[in-house]
């Protein structure tokens, strides 16, 4: 099988301007640095910017995950999703996330009917990774256009998952102990799980008072809720690439593997997120 961690341009690039012997942990923190203002920039920018921002990441992310179905080369079914996704990301910046859904159906129908054809290729998996990256993605778009506070309500959500990481990375290496999915992913711990709630609460309810205005005591079970749901996801990701035999999504950002492994947390916490908005009515 050939491995889905492919070389790339951009990944060489990085790994040329950083010491080899600086080590993987340097690789992080420059991506890190180089890609969280740019995204952060976008998001306040809003449309076109960051519509075409999201576009790109669901048409990246759908490219991963049919590279992890086809076990590291790209198909026709693939190539078929990539451009399902993609079409319906633009009808979702042009607001008309009626057409968008329709496009996923159609479009994931005859994605299903193409890989029936492929005796090798199972139509379940093309249809999930079209959904698991189109609609998180949708709505994410949504809450970024929400006339209450959007691009707050989206840096509230990036700051709770990242100190999720963050904390839950901190916290297992520190505290280590008994394993949280060992047949999943054998580096996570329940020292990690709680690490990165207790981080996503604290760090939750300080963005949410500055940014939203929102009582603290409110957000910080929201937070905690959402810190929960991003380790889900986490774990989630690393099951699908478990069930391909890949350790990486691909080897597009230095250090951190794929797009996937970076926004695995936040695939599963912006419908959460867009649903409470949605209940609610107008913010948190």
């Amino acid at each position: 099988m050939r491995s889905v961690s492919s070389s790339n341009e951009i990944g060489d690039t990085v790994r040329r301007l950083v010491p080899v012997s600086a080590g993987n942990l340097t690789l992080r923190v420059v991506s890190a640095l180089v890609l969280g203002p740019a995204v952060l920039a976008l998001i306040y920018l809003g449309p076109p910017y960051f519509d075409i921002l999201l576009t790109a990441v669901a048409a990246i992310l759908t490219w991963e995950w049919s590279r992890l179905c086809s076990h590291g080369e790209l198909d026709r079914p693939g190539y078929l999703a990539i451009a399902v996704v993609t079409a319906a990301m633009a009808a979702a910046g042009l607001r008309e996330y009626m057409i968008a859904g329709w496009i996923i159906a159609a479009g994931a129908m005859a994605v299903a009917v193409l890989a029936s054809r492929q005796t090798d290729r199972l139509p379940f998996w093309y249809v999930l990774g079209i959904l698991y990256t189109a609609l998180p993605c949708m709505t994410i778009v949504w809450l970024r256009e929400h006339p209450n506070r959007g691009w707050e309500i989206l840096f509230w959500m990036l700051f709770v998952v990242w100190s999720t990481d963050t904390g839950a990375y901190a916290a297992g290496r520190l505290i280590g102990g008994p394993k949280l999915a060992p047949g999943i992913s054998p580096n996570k711990t329940w020292a990690g799980l709680v690490g990165g709630t207790i981080a996503a609460g604290a760090v939750g309810a300080l963005a949410g008072l500055f940014l939203l205005g929102v009582s603290p005591i409110t957000l910080v079970w929201v937070a905690a809720g959402l810190a929960v749901l991003s380790q889900m996801g986490d774990l989630f990701e690393s099951s699908i690439k478990r069930r391909f035999g890949a350790k990486d999504s691909s080897n597009l950002i230095p250090g951190h593997g794929g797009l996937m492994d970076r926004l695995d947390g936040i695939l599963a916490a912006g419908p959460a997120v867009a649903l409470l908005v949605w209940v609610r009515g107008a913010s948190l």
